[in-house]
């Protein structure tokens, strides 16, 4: 049995998860929790309980949520762990394999003995960070808490977040860093660093203009909401942007001092303790944080000197400014309602394993004003392969999991297609939880693959695929760390057969055996695939009405659902039960707390794809995924699908309407394996409801794009 405090409060026993309702007791536990192995005076107990003004029974209360918790413990076979009456108050003891938030400092304490090994470092912080799993302490309704404790988990972690940031920009990955940074700095607007590391980025990747524009972004903001002028390291920054001068390296010792628990906490604008400030920066400079609850609070700026200009390359390009904001998580891993709030930085826990570009050197007194290549960032670069990570609070699909596990864990085949490592393909429409359910049954069965279990992005950020060459490079380094017996891949959003092909065929995964098992996540059907290298398929389709009313149950909580149960079934109706929309209408729900169900029917009824999106992350919205899926379609087939949508239900049938005409069989039959036609009734196909109503609002502009092609 597992604690989970980096999220909400919740006990874990392997993939189970029991998510506790508000109560006085998850006060208590969680109090106790954020002091584990220390004695928390009774006082203390009893402020984190019922806040600053307690009933007079509040010494006797306390002893009662005690014994209520123990009787919780026993309820769901917690042992081994036991609240401990000492003088003065209670205890309880854990570790890191019994309590996230120890584990996760044990990893960054890990981590940071690894700076002689940048690889290693960010791999092994990245690892940390997956164990973040949401909005902390949702479901804890302690003031005290939420003023005393929250703001200094969200420091650790956005120390950790800074850390890996400049990792990233010393390994010269900044089309990486790119998209952890623009979520970060519009997330926390007055947090300084964040915004220099995602100026520094720009400038890297051969982007000037969009690093002056991002450089008068933040100072308009800290001069209009604060009155005050960007930090000495910002204007200096500037400062060489405009000069066009060579930034050089991300020196070793600047990275040094951005490590964890090397720095002085920072406070935000807004009061909240969010980053590391001053020590955590790179060659620009030091950052200085002056606002605290709206009084300017100087700090001494570490002035550091300015690095001497490196040699010009030739100017690095980077990807376009479209698709590096976009911080949208896989195709499919909106199965499950992951908590949108603003300490969930996601897109931080992918790692890269490709190697830095070589600095390119030019004869001296060579023209300068484009960024150097020494740390430069070259987007190709971006491998997008690294460890699978948590899905939080996964609900559904339990026959789906089970059927997926017993086949990853049967014993691998025999014979003449023993290098055949295709095991499973999971396929379905965009959205439906591809993603998720393959991560997630890859952390249940972790104890049949000892060589270690690895994430391949088949897609960039910006929607090209990888060719299978540029993975196959990328995995020689990744599974030749990788340790003995049987490994496990996720080939995730794999855009054709002819892109995985080449990998399953013998020599195509570098330094792997028959033990190899790969799960393939795809919204095209992958019939050839099947055909010419086997495998079991499990094709994904939308939530019964009980799984969707159990995500809604995991996200939200039992209090507030079963408060209103029949609009929470309304609910999961509007949104056609379908997982992103599902996962979207929770995200929003929960910045909401005191909306009530009911009025958030109407609310959404109104209009559901203009509201099921997340106003702070564009990436995150029903219609954007929609667009993603449609644009990849050939023109012809985006016209077919069109007219279907547009159309009555009969044209999806055999025969279709006498003045309409049928629309073939086989572009239906292309149209279903690309995921957008359900299998029925009525008739042999269906468009999801949402899906209908996207096509029919966005055709004028959608025939306008196709009329182009």
């Amino acid at each position: 049995m597992r604690f989970q405090l980096l999220g909400p409060l919740a006990l874990a026993d392997g993939p189970d998860t029991v998510v506790l309702q508000p109560s006085k007791p998850a006060n208590l536990l969680a109090a106790l929790l954020l002091n584990a192995n220390s004695t928390v005076s009774a006082g203390y107990l009893q402020r984190a309980v019922w806040g600053e003004e307690q009933p007079a029974t509040a010494k006797a209360a306390l002893q009662t949520c005690v014994l209520r918790l123990r009787r919780l413990f026993a309820k769901h076979g917690v042992t081994g762990t036991a609240i401990e009456a000492v003088p003065g108050g209670y205890r309880i003891v854990a570790g890191p394999p019994t309590l996230d938030l120890l584990a996760y400092r044990d990893q960054v304490r890990r981590a940071t003995a690894m700076d002689h090994d940048p690889e290693a470092e960010l791999y092994t912080l990245r690892d940390a960070l997956s164990l973040w799993q949401g909005a902390l302490l949702a479901n804890v309704r302690s003031a005290v808490l939420h003023r005393d404790e929250v703001p200094r988990l969200a420091e650790e972690r956005l120390r950790v977040v800074e850390r890996v940031c400049d990792l990233l920009l010393g390994l010269g990955r900044c089309g990486e860093a790119l998209v952890d940074l623009w979520t970060a700095t519009r997330v926390y607007p007055g947090h300084e660093r964040f915004h220099e590391q995602l100026i520094e980025a720009l400038y890297r990747s051969g982007r000037q203009s969009q690093a002056l524009a991002e450089y008068r972004r933040v100072k308009d903001f800290l001069r209009e909401e604060l009155g005050v002028d960007p930090s000495p390291s910002l204007r200096r920054l500037e400062l060489s942007i405009l000069r066009g001068e060579e930034l050089g390296p991300v020196g070793q010792a600047a990275l040094a001092a951005s490590a964890p628990g090397r720095a002085a906490p920072v406070v935000s604008a807004y009061g909240e303790a969010v980053g590391s400030g001053s020590a955590s920066g790179s060659a620009s400079g030091a950052v200085v944080s002056r606002v605290v609850r709206g009084e300017t609070v100087p700090q001494p700026d570490a002035e550091t000197p300015e690095p001497a200009p490196a040699p010009e390359p030739a100017p690095a390009s980077g990807p376009d400014l479209a698709s590096a904001p976009d911080p949208a998580p896989g195709p499919d891993s909106a199965t499950n309602p992951t908590l949108v709030t603003a300490p969930a930085l996601t897109s931080a826990l992918t790692p890269v394993a490709a190697p830095a570009p070589a600095p390119v050197t030019v004869p001296p007194g060579a023209a300068t004003g484009a960024p150097s290549a020494a740390g430069a960032c070259a987007p190709p670069a971006d491998a997008g392969i690294g460890p699978v990570p948590a899905v939080p609070h996964f609900t559904g699909r339990a026959a789906e999991a089970e059927a997926m596990a017993a086949r990853l864990t049967a014993s691998p085949s025999t014979g003449p297609a023993d290098h055949r490592a295709l095991a499973v393909v999971v396929s379905g429409a965009p959205g439906i939880g591809k993603s998720a359910l393959a991560q997630h049954v890859a952390r249940q069965v972790g104890d049949a693959f000892p060589a270690g279990r690895l994430l391949v992005r088949m897609t960039r950020g910006d929607g090209e695929p990888r060719t299978a060459g540029e993975v196959s490079a990328a995995l020689a380094d990744a599974l030749g760390a990788t340790g003995e017996g049987r490994a496990l891949l996720i080939l995730d959003d794999v855009v054709d057969a002819d892109q995985v092909r080449p990998l399953l065929t013998p020599g195509g995964l570098p330094g792997t055996g028959p033990g190899l098992a790969v799960v393939v996540t795809s919204r095209m059907g992958l019939g050839g695939l099947i055909a010419t290298h086997g495998g079991w398929v499990q094709r994904l389709t939308a939530f019964t009405e009980a799984e969707s009313y159990g995500l809604l149950l995991a996200a939200l909580g039992a209090e507030r659902v079963e408060a209103e149960p029949e609009a929470a079934h309304r609910l999961t109706a509007v949104c056609g039960h379908f997982p992103a929309a599902l996962r979207i209408l929770t995200a929003r729900l929960l910045t909401r707390p005191g909306l009530r169900l009911a009025d958030a029917v109407d609310w959404l009824g109104d209009d559901p794809l203009a509201r099921l999106t997340l106003t702070g992350s564009p990436g995150h919205s029903v219609t954007g995924l929609f667009d993603r899926a449609l644009d990849r379609l050939d023109p012809r087939l985006s016209q077919a699908f069109t007219h279907l949508a547009q159309g009555p239900p009969e044209l999806l049938a055999d025969g279709g309407p006498e003045h309409e005409g049928p629309v073939p069989e086989a572009v239906r039959e292309q149209l279903a394996d690309a995921g957008l036609l359900e299998d029925g009734p009525p008739g042999p196909y269906r468009i999801h409801g949402l899906l209908r109503a996207h096509v029919r609002r966005t055709a004028r502009i959608r025939d306008r794009r196709t009329e182009k092609v």
